[in-house]
């Protein structure tokens, strides 16, 4: 949940990256800290299992400090995708202001996709966030690998949805910031529309982009 300090001139705005066990969420954080180091970017807190897998959660720290005076913050988070975390995915979770989920294109993984997206729902639903009104984006990660499924028929699956749909090769840095772009727009949109942005804060779509700069 959004968070305003009229005293401090600090709004602050969660960030999460959810998705199957190894579909790249880390490494889109990882990409992210490399287009932006040495801007508005902290350093990239990351909690790992000896496989290299997420644990718990990463944190991506982003900030800019606008014309008003006013600082905006976004923490970016990722969750952990294995099962057995479930819990540790819902705490993360709560309080989201806006989400990417990060799917993996290969053929293999559509179980995985669709299993973890019931789960995102879900889970959504149980810390109390509106599903059905969550700024969210999906990208469709891995573009790279061989095998995997075709960007129409990804479209064709998932247009009915509704959905804004990026792809994505993280590892190469293909389709990270504009992914991340895409749920920047879709999360200003969707607090402009619950706290007037613009007219309370005088903040305007292009402050958002600013992070990115």
């Amino acid at each position: 949940m959004v968070e305003f300090n009229q005293e401090g001139k600090k709004i602050v705005i969660k960030l999460v990256y959810y998705g199957p066990a190894l579909s790249g969420k880390t490494t889109n954080l990882m990409r992210l800290h490399d287009f932006l180091a040495g801007r508005q970017c902290g350093e990239l807190m990351s909690l790992e299992t000896k496989g290299d897998r997420t644990l718990f959660f990463d944190l991506l720290p982003l900030a800019v400090r606008l014309d008003s005076g006013f600082t905006l913050k976004f923490k970016l988070f990722t969750v952990p995708g294995q099962v057995a975390h479930d819990a540790t995915r819902k705490a993360v979770l709560s309080r989201a202001d806006g989400v990417v989920f990060v799917a993996d294109s290969q053929s293999t993984q559509a179980v995985s996709n669709f299993e973890s997206f019931d789960n995102l729902e879900k889970n959504a639903n149980r810390v109390g966030l509106d599903f059905d009104h969550m700024p969210l984006v999906v990208q469709f990660n891995k573009r790279d690998l061989p095998d995997i499924v075709a960007e129409q028929e990804i479209l064709n699956r998932w247009s009915p949805s509704g959905l804004p749909i990026t792809f994505g090769a993280a590892l190469q840095g293909r389709g990270v910031r504009e992914t991340f772009q895409r749920l920047l727009s879709e999360t200003y949109r969707c607090l402009d529309e619950r706290h007037r942005l613009r007219e309370t804060y005088g903040l305007e779509p292009a402050h958002f982009m600013q992070v990115l700069c």
